[in-house]
Protein backbone atom coordinates (compact mmCIF):
# COMPACT_ATOMS: atom_id res chain seq x y z
CA UNK A 1 0.00 0.00 0.00
CA UNK A 2 2.80 2.22 0.57
CA UNK A 3 4.31 3.86 -2.56
CA UNK A 4 6.90 6.62 -3.05
CA UNK A 5 7.02 7.03 -7.18
CA UNK A 6 9.24 9.26 -9.03
CA UNK A 7 8.91 10.82 -12.44
CA UNK A 8 10.48 13.45 -14.34
CA UNK A 9 13.55 12.35 -15.44
CA UNK A 10 15.21 12.53 -19.04
CA UNK A 11 17.95 13.72 -20.87
CA UNK A 12 19.02 17.14 -21.28
CA UNK A 13 21.51 19.40 -22.51
CA UNK A 14 23.91 21.58 -19.93
CA UNK A 15 22.52 24.63 -18.68
CA UNK A 16 19.16 23.27 -19.09
CA UNK A 17 16.23 22.46 -16.15
CA UNK A 18 14.15 19.35 -15.15
CA UNK A 19 11.32 19.18 -12.64
CA UNK A 20 11.01 16.02 -11.11
CA UNK A 21 8.15 15.11 -8.71
CA UNK A 22 8.08 12.08 -6.08
CA UNK A 23 4.13 11.23 -5.52
CA UNK A 24 3.69 9.62 -2.03
CA UNK A 25 0.72 7.50 -1.29
CA UNK A 26 -0.23 4.75 1.51
CA UNK A 27 1.09 6.82 4.73
CA UNK A 28 0.97 10.18 6.68
CA UNK A 29 2.55 12.57 4.27
CA UNK A 30 3.01 15.82 6.52
CA UNK A 31 4.39 13.75 8.93
CA UNK A 32 7.62 12.64 6.84
CA UNK A 33 10.61 14.60 5.88
CA UNK A 34 11.11 14.53 2.25
CA UNK A 35 14.84 13.74 0.48
CA UNK A 36 16.33 13.29 -2.73
CA UNK A 37 19.63 11.61 -3.03
CA UNK A 38 21.18 10.49 -6.34
CA UNK A 39 23.61 7.99 -7.56
CA UNK A 40 25.80 7.70 -10.32
CA UNK A 41 27.36 4.50 -11.70
CA UNK A 42 30.33 3.30 -9.38
CA UNK A 43 29.91 5.90 -6.58
CA UNK A 44 28.06 5.89 -3.62
CA UNK A 45 24.55 7.29 -3.16
CA UNK A 46 24.41 10.64 -1.80
CA UNK A 47 22.08 13.10 -0.25
CA UNK A 48 20.57 15.79 -2.84
CA UNK A 49 18.58 17.92 -0.80
CA UNK A 50 15.95 17.45 2.11
CA UNK A 51 12.70 19.38 3.25
CA UNK A 52 11.29 18.29 6.86
CA UNK A 53 8.13 18.17 7.91
CA UNK A 54 7.68 22.15 8.58
CA UNK A 55 8.97 23.22 5.38
CA UNK A 56 12.83 23.68 6.55
CA UNK A 57 15.15 23.12 3.51
CA UNK A 58 18.90 22.02 3.10
CA UNK A 59 21.07 21.27 -0.18
CA UNK A 60 24.41 19.44 -0.87
CA UNK A 61 26.98 21.98 -1.51
CA UNK A 62 26.96 20.80 -5.28
CA UNK A 63 23.69 21.86 -6.06
CA UNK A 64 23.12 25.03 -3.39
CA UNK A 65 21.55 28.14 -5.61
CA UNK A 66 21.02 25.99 -9.01
CA UNK A 67 18.21 22.82 -6.91
CA UNK A 68 14.78 23.64 -5.01
CA UNK A 69 13.17 21.25 -3.32
CA UNK A 70 9.56 21.81 -2.35
CA UNK A 71 6.70 19.92 -1.03
CA UNK A 72 2.92 20.28 -1.90
CA UNK A 73 0.39 18.77 1.06
CA UNK A 74 -2.54 18.81 -0.72
CA UNK A 75 -0.99 16.37 -3.51
CA UNK A 76 1.27 14.66 -1.01
CA UNK A 77 3.63 15.08 -3.78
CA UNK A 78 7.34 16.52 -3.11
CA UNK A 79 9.63 18.66 -6.28
CA UNK A 80 12.74 18.91 -6.96
CA UNK A 81 13.20 21.97 -9.79
CA UNK A 82 16.36 21.35 -11.29
CA UNK A 83 18.44 24.43 -13.24
CA UNK A 84 21.47 24.90 -14.60
CA UNK A 85 22.15 21.24 -15.08
CA UNK A 86 25.95 20.07 -14.99
CA UNK A 87 27.40 16.23 -16.58
CA UNK A 88 28.03 16.09 -12.76
CA UNK A 89 24.32 15.81 -12.31
CA UNK A 90 24.00 12.51 -13.84
CA UNK A 91 22.22 9.62 -12.18
CA UNK A 92 20.02 7.85 -10.93
CA UNK A 93 17.45 10.15 -8.58
CA UNK A 94 15.93 8.79 -5.75
CA UNK A 95 12.78 9.97 -3.54
CA UNK A 96 12.79 9.09 -0.05
CA UNK A 97 10.25 9.38 3.38
CA UNK A 98 11.47 9.22 6.68
CA UNK A 99 9.59 9.38 10.00
CA UNK A 100 11.73 8.25 13.51
CA UNK A 101 12.94 4.48 12.48
CA UNK A 102 11.05 4.51 9.26
CA UNK A 103 12.37 4.32 5.51
CA UNK A 104 10.74 4.63 2.42
CA UNK A 105 12.57 4.51 -1.04
CA UNK A 106 10.91 4.92 -4.41
CA UNK A 107 12.28 3.55 -7.59
CA UNK A 108 14.43 5.98 -8.72
CA UNK A 109 14.25 7.94 -11.85
CA UNK A 110 17.32 8.56 -15.02
CA UNK A 111 18.73 12.17 -14.99
CA UNK A 112 21.64 12.60 -18.05
CA UNK A 113 23.13 15.92 -18.66
CA UNK A 114 24.44 15.78 -22.12
CA UNK A 115 25.14 17.49 -25.19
Amino acid sequence: QVQVVESGGGLVQPGGSLRLSCAASGFTFSSYAMSWYRQAPGKERESVATISSRGDTKYADSVKGRFTISRDFAKSTVYLQMNRLKPEDTAVYYCKAVRLSITYWGQGTQVTVSS
